[in-house]
């Protein structure tokens, strides 16, 4: 078995309500009503199948305290916490964002965010007194939040906090993020964009959202801490791969940080409703497995995972489950029902714009370099 992983967990924040009205702003003339997209649901399975396969027995569950305004205002404004907090005392809620739907601050909300904080904390604290991994399982996501504006299902930037915080509790000087959820990790590109000491690696399905951010030349054009990896949709097993091998664990070679948070989103998975990649749980497994040896490698294992997007209820937990048996090292007797469904052949080749793709990609990290 592996040092101690820590699943760090919180029932409160399963309790954060995102409301029964999903859509785009002023168009719901014609829109009938309909769930909002990030439930608790996988959240949820995600921890039910950990105890059902007794593969929680393996890790230490850790119990989080909330964040505190200090804390969040070291990467969001005075304004975006003032107009958080005035949304969630309001009985009705509001908007966490001017343009969108998709971002509702629920009464009390406040409180569940400062704790979905308080998680990665938790997370990233626990990796650098133990050099053991740790997951931050929590909700809402957070890796879509700017400084001053809450964005796709996230209102404060969770990882960002968390690093934020490590650097001034640790005295840690280099910290890279290797964000894999299919949307682009634009949050901490923002907030760390004039920041050497952060290096922002993300991986994610071109033109996807937010729809103006995520390409390769903004890690050429004011970025230069930033790699960006936008693979077309359909991307599978080969690509996620030599992408890896090719760029990603490279520039974590050449920035050698001391410790490596992970933004990790299921929504790269074949059965994802908000994406068109086609991961499946083994390629989470690799992924993990790649990313623990980089941490071992250059930070002692520092290595904290903060969880992201993932809407596909039913297959998330065995995405997860593959991640947590790689974090642990215990094999326990879950078997992913979806995995041979999930198992492409178009996944196993790099067709010609995939490699297009790489290559540009490539040329930015060479960039990066200079």
């Amino acid at each position: 078995m592996n040092k101690t992983t820590a699943l760090v967990w919180h029932e409160r924040l399963m309790w954060h309500d995102t409301g029964h009205l999903f859509g785009p702003e002023g168009q719901h003339q014609w829109f009938e009503p309909y769930p909002h997209l990030e439930t608790v649901a996988g959240k949820r399975r995600i921890k039910n199948l950990l105890d059902a396969s007794a593969l929680s027995d393996s890790l230490e569950v850790l119990r989080p305290q909330a964040a505190s305004r200090e804390q969040i205002q070291s990467v969001h404004t005075e304004q975006h916490w003032s107009h958080i907090k005035s949304l969630s005392e309001q009985s009705r809620g509001g908007e966490g964002t001017q343009n969108s739907t998709t971002t509702p601050v629920p009464p009390g909300g406040l409180e569940i965010f400062q704790l979905a904080a308080g998680a990665s904390i938790a997370a990233v604290d626990f990796t650098m007194q133990t050099g053991g991994a740790a997951y931050a399982l929590s909700r809402p996501p957070g890796h879509h939040a700017e400084s001053d504006r809450a964005l796709g299902f996230c209102y404060f930037n969770n990882a960002a906090i968390a690093a934020r915080h490590v650097q001034r509790k640790h005295g840690i000087e280099r910290i890279a993020f290797v964000d894999f959820d299919v949307h682009h990790g634009n949050g901490a590109e923002e907030i760390f964009s004039n920041d050497p000491s952060v290096l922002t690696i993300s991986i994610h399905q071109d033109r996807h959202f937010p729809v103006d951010r995520g390409a390769i030349v903004q890690a050429t054009d004011g970025f230069k801490n930033n790699l960006n990896i936008p693979l077309p949709p359909a991307s599978g097993t080969a690509v996620y791969q030599a992408a890896f091998e090719r760029i990603i664990l490279p520039a974590l070679e050449q920035f050698k940080p001391q410790l490596i948070i992970v933004p990790c989103g299921f929504d790269a998975s074949g059965h994802d409703p908000l994406g068109r990649m086609l991961l499946n749980s083994e390629d989470y497994r690799w992924m993990t497995a790649r990313l623990m040896e980089a941490a071992n490698l250059h930070c002692n294992g520092h290595i904290a995972f903060t969880h992201e997007g993932g809407y596909a209820p039913h297959l998330v937990p065995f995405l997860a489950h593959a991640v947590f048996e790689q974090l642990t090292g215990v094999e326990s007797e879950v078997k992913d029902p979806f995995l041979k469904a999930l198992t492409s052949p178009w996944a196993s080749e790099i067709l010609p714009h995939q490699e297009a793709m790489l290559k540009e990609a490539e040329n930015s990290l060479n960039l990066l370099q200079t």
